[in-house]
């Protein structure tokens, strides 16, 4: 696909339907900022950065790209972990922060409308101000755009319990690659009518059209949780131990696998102390949540019973908001404190979950053979297992050649234990190579053929997935 580059005319023309201010070329002080996200230390310049207020500016540019073969980006708020919103055939990105209005709070039928430049954790709260709760909760929800989690289907912790992004979307308006505006669907709760177009746009990462507004089905707030702090002495156990929970019937609310060095890192990135004793290789953070507390500490004594027939220390069970926030902030930070510790990069693997141990085992021997350190955490509750793999003392040489064998040989064992190479954070830009792994060429074309109808001109964010 050959693209053109934005000329003056069409320049002028987005300085027409969005104003000047919102036009930001080189050497607009927030130029550079959109030339990265939150992958690496990648970097890729557009040519322009757009800043429309509504899905009819944002279709009109759109129309505009298409009609002149000029590639689009669109962005959230560039915490995107695999390079979905880097423009990497320069063009425009099309930023969607100044699309960040709750329109509406239905609470009659357990339902909002909202823009998809609206922070997770700020829609969060105003629902559950009405005791109405939307679980999905990245760990990047105090900054992340509810656009961008649908974009990757984001999950967090909640995702064991309550289900990811896909599962509370009804219905979106979407500018299409061409320029047109549709609905997918309709704002209710069973939908047979037509192919399922509302599914296909989540988590297709900006390729098939830009969301302009989304409709959420919500549920209940549960007033009451628990959250327990479990240390193993074997981080294989640690993972052994959280299909045994589920078998037993329990369903934790969150249910985390931090290891050794991730508490260690996270904690001084914090400046938390943390008690940790000698041996302890892994942390599970066990949370249940619910409407009934004594409910809540039965199921909390069962865990108990059943941590037995592990080799654990001494369990913690929060007592306060005040420390289960600092346990859940230590978590959410690990990501953070890997980045400041050293070069990174993270693989975002997903296994069935009693194949927990053997992933961790493999990541742990790969890691071996092929000279580079690991640290690990994740959703384990999930079988959603972050690998941080930190150069610390590779080489430059083995860093950027020998280490993509390793990667390739991790995904490998995932697709053999039953998993696949990507759970929440996407395929994007930096996954795009190892595809072939989970998915064969039939499936990859059908794809493309998607891809195809939606986008003629091939112009919505190129260069990723495929």
């Amino acid at each position: 696909m050959t693209f053109s580059p934005v000329s003056d005319t069409v320049l002028n023309q987005f300085r027409q339907i969005i104003g000047e201010a919102f036009v930001l070329i080189s050497p607009h002080e927030d130029f550079a900022r959109y030339a990265s996200d939150e992958t690496e230390d990648l970097k890729f310049f557009p040519e322009v950065v757009l800043k429309p207020a509504n899905a009819e500016q944002i279709a009109e540019i759109v129309q505009l790209c298409h009609q002149n073969f000029i590639p689009v980006t669109p962005r959230g708020a560039g915490t995107g972990l695999s390079g979905g919103a880097l423009p990497v055939h320069q063009g425009v990105v099309i930023s969607t922060e100044r699309l960040n209005k709750i329109l509406e709070i239905d609470e009659r039928n357990l339902q909002a409308t909202v823009e998809p430049g609206v922070i997770n954790e700020v829609f969060q709260l105003a629902v559950q101000e009405k005791g109405l709760f939307y679980p999905p909760d990245p760990a990047s929800k105090g900054s992340c755009f509810l656009g961008g989690n649908l974009a990757e289907s984001s999950g967090g912790p909640k995702a064991v319990k309550y289900g990811v992004t896909k599962d509370y979307v009804l219905n979106l308006q979407v500018v299409l690659p061409t320029g047109e505006l549709i609905w997918t669907g309709a704002n209710v709760l069973k939908n047979a009518t037509g192919y399922n177009l509302t599914q296909l746009m989540i988590g297709s990462e900006g390729t098939l059209g830009i969301i302009t507004k989304i409709v959420f089905r919500l549920i209940p707030f549960p007033t009451k949780n628990l959250l327990l702090r479990v240390p193993f002495y074997s981080a294989e156990e640690a993972c052994a131990a959280v299909s045994h929970i589920f078998r037993t019937g329990l369903v934790p609310s969150g249910l985390e696998f931090m290891e050794r060095e991730a508490i260690e890192w996270a904690s001084r990135y914090l400046n938390i102390e943390t008690e940790l004793p000698e041996g302890i290789e892994a942390h599970l953070l066990i949370e249940l949540d619910g409407n009934d507390l004594d409910t809540l500490y039965k199921e909390a004594e069962q865990l108990y019973e059943l941590l037995q027939n592990y080799s654990i220390g001494e369990i913690l069970l929060a007592d306060n908001e005040a420390q289960k926030a600092e346990l859940w902030k230590l978590r959410r930070n690990a990501s953070n404190a890997v980045r400041y510790n050293s070069v990174y990069k993270e693989e975002d693997t997903v296994v069935p979950r009693a194949e927990l141990p053997k992933l961790l085992h493999g990541v742990k021997e790969i890691g071996r053979r092929y000279g580079f350190k690991s640290v690990c955490y994740g959703h384990a509750g999930d079988g959603n297992l972050h690998v941080n793999i930190v150069k610390a003392d590779m080489t430059d040489h083995d860093w950027n050649h020998k280490l993509t064998d390793g990667i390739k040989e991790l995904f490998e064992l995932c697709v053999k234990l039953g998993g696949t190479i990507s759970g929440e954070h996407g395929i994007g830009l930096v996954q795009k190579p190892y595809i072939g792994i989970a998915l064969g060429e039939t499936q990859l074309n059908l794809m493309r053929g998607i891809k195809n109808v939606f986008d003629p001109h091939g112009i919505m964010n190129p260069g990723k997935i495929f």
